[in-house]
């Protein structure tokens, strides 16, 4: 199965966080023949499909945001010290590519390091070269705040797998802007709004901006899970959850039951494989979108991820594929009246 080209682009795009309007135009691209885009102050991109109808609005909350850096401080060396943007390993940026968007276009560095390589990897010993010969030369290319992400393009593995950097989260934009696109052609009265949510890694920051505007019925929230078929895999923390295995549909105290119920009779009529994930909390915007206002009605489906927050996450499309069928025949079920009260 080749890579859709939606995700494809979607991959491709920056927008670490708190710079998500980077990676706006992807989105707009793809559907705004369809429905209402629009922006707002926090970076949050909210496309929105209504109709006459009287159906729930249904909000599939999706961050655009990815991990990455910026820029610290340009020093007289040239060398660049950066802070992060989301949290992720040191020992797995050393040595990586970076792109740096900057107001003049695209820089390119390197992530590098001051001591040793037998030494612990820490953040404070990293900085990022882009072969200026000092500072006022690195001036003339980069400014402090400017973000920058990982290079690492996606490619194709076997078993229809793909690896790439940004898959956390931009495979759920894709799941939500793709489920969004067969709503309006397959259910026409179908009351539906996709968020390209910003800075959930630091966060969930966009959430109560999004909510305010939008005033949902019910919301899904989409993410990644870490897939258990690997090595430091463990299934007894919250799941059995391999990549084939369809989409992981929570189950915890920030989940209504109804939607739960409804997630799991949609995947049952359509003979759509998945998991079920558990836990105190969902560490995703549903645990922010289910105390909004007096309370919205919340569900999470999630797609299995190997190596988390690295340039090298894997996923495979069948998948994304699943969620997507899932969320259309969970749609479909949505009812006017529908009481969600526990």
């Amino acid at each position: 199965m080749a890579i859709p080209p939606l995700l494809d682009e979607l991959l491709r795009a920056h927008g670490p966080s708190g710079h998500e309007h980077l990676a706006h135009g992807a989105i707009r691209a793809s559907v705004g023949e369809i429905a209402e885009v629009e922006s707002d102050t926090v970076g949050n991109l909210v496309v929105r499909r209504t109709t006459d109808g009287d159906r729930p609005l249904l909000a599939l909350f999706a961050h655009l945001d990815v991990i990455g850096l910026a820029v610290a401080h340009v020093p007289d060396d040239g060398l660049l010290p950066v802070h992060r943007l989301g949290g992720w390993r040191a020992n797995v940026a050393y040595g990586q590519r970076v792109e740096i968007r900057t107001a003049k276009g695209v820089v390119h560095g390197v992530i590098a390091r001051k001591t040793k390589d037998d030494e612990k990897v820490e953040w404070e010993q990293l900085y990022v070269d882009i072969g200026a010969g000092d500072g006022s030369e690195a001036r003339e290319l980069v400014a402090p705040g400017d973000p920058m992400v990982v290079v690492a393009p996606p490619i194709e593995l076997a078993h229809d797998r793909v690896a790439s950097r940004n898959l956390d989260n931009r495979a759920g934009v894709y799941v939500a802007l793709e489920t969004l696109r067969r709503l309006a052609a397959d259910e026409p009265d179908a009351q539906v709004a996709v968020v390209a949510g910003a800075q959930e890694e630091l966060g969930h920051s966009g959430v109560p901006a999004a909510m305010y505007r939008l005033r949902p019925d019910v919301v899904i929230a989409l993410d990644v899970t870490y897939a258990t078929d690997v090595p430091a895999g463990n299934a007894n923390e919250a799941g059995d959850h391999r990549l084939g295995t369809g989409p992981a549909i929570f189950r915890g105290p920030a989940i209504s039951p109804k939607v739960f119920d409804l997630l799991l009779e949609a995947a049952s009529a359509e003979g759509v494989a998945h998991t079920v994930e558990t836990g105190m909390k969902t560490y995703t915007d549903a645990d922010d979108t289910y105390t909004s206002r007096s309370g919205v009605p919340t569900g999470l489906v999630s797609v299995p991820l190997r190596n988390m927050h690295s340039p090298g996450e894997i996923v495979q499309l069948s998948d994304l594929e699943d969620c997507v069928r899932l969320l259309v025949s969970f749609a479909r079920r949505l009812e006017s009246g529908t009481d969600f009260r526990r």
